[in-house]
């Protein structure tokens, strides 16, 4: 398995730094400045992050930069119809990224990094039933950097049962910070998607980061609540909506991470998937 490379003494300080500075308060500034409409600022953003990360704009369904109204909408940006081939009869990537980590649950513990695991039960905001479910399953982390494409789509076809938005801190999610951090997963704010499917229960959680001013989903919209105790929405009837696998089901305002979980044996991971490996939405992860 490819290991990353260890953190520089750059990446130390930075970590350090986000230990001591308001994170909240860096990311609703970020969160005005994303969205700041002033042709030459958001043209300026545009311009610089396209050139820092070589966007690619050709699957764009907008392709040219300057109609966007703001940083945030060409972030967030929709791709062409046919831009990504949705696998048939298989769990499909939920995102564009980088798999930082890929395997079965250890009992009830996911590998973060070398030397660094965590609990699935600080995972899932100490919901002791869920937890069950994914005891020795099944887990997929997906690292979104500011060059992917950052909507999040359905790995499976499955029907919305819930959705739990935990407050939390806003570390950096890169593989440095994975390395120094410890829970970095389970101690980010993020929004836990739980959903019914052939396969069983399926939580799809987003991970927000320092700068990721904003999580979306397609049912509840921009997901905000008291930075207190989790806040849990639960659907019965006409709102548990179905999806279909591939479906758009949220993204991010800024990049981070996705963790997909399923429960024990319920599916098989490619072998040719790894740590470092890239994948692309729509593309085949495991065989049902």
């Amino acid at each position: 398995m490819p290991q990353p490379s260890p953190p520089t003494l750059l990446d130390r300080l930075s970590t350090t730094l986000l230990r001591i500075l308001p994170q909240h308060l860096l990311a609703a500034g970020m969160y005005r400045l994303m969205r700041a409409e002033t042709p030459w600022l958001k043209d300026l953003l545009i311009r610089k992050i396209s050139q820092r990360y070589g966007v690619d704009m050709s699957e764009a369904e907008q392709s040219d930069p300057s109609v966007y109204p703001n940083f945030n909408a060409f972030f967030t940006r929709a791709l062409k119809a046919d831009a990504r081939a949705i696998a048939g009869d298989a769990l499909v990537s939920p995102a564009d990224g980088t798999i930082s980590r890929i395997g079965s649950i250890d009992g009830d513990r996911l590998i973060q990094a070398k030397d660094h695991d965590f609990d699935l039960l600080a995972l899932l905001a100490g919901d002791k039933r869920m937890a069950e479910t994914f005891h020795d399953g099944l887990f997929a982390t997906i690292y979104l950097s500011p060059k992917d494409y950052h909507r999040v789509h359905m790995p499976l076809d499955g029907t919305l049962e819930s959705m739990i938005f935990v407050p939390g801190d806003l570390f950096s999610v890169s593989d440095a910070t994975t390395q120094l951090v410890p829970d970095l997963f389970a101690r980010n704010e993020r929004v836990i998607c739980h959903f019914s499917t052939p396969l069983g229960p399926m939580a799809v959680i987003l991970v927000g980061a320092i700068f990721v001013g904003s999580m979306e989903t397609v049912w509840h919209g921009e997901v905000r609540a008291g930075r207190g105790e989790p806040t849990k929405w639960r659907y019965r009837g006409e709102d548990r909506r179905p999806f279909a696998t591939g479906d758009e089901i949220g993204r991010f305002n800024m990049g981070s991470t996705v963790i997909l979980l399923l429960p024990k044996q319920s599916a098989q991971w490619l072998d040719a998937l790894d740590s470092g490996s890239t994948v692309r939405m729509g593309q085949a992860i495991a065989n049902l």
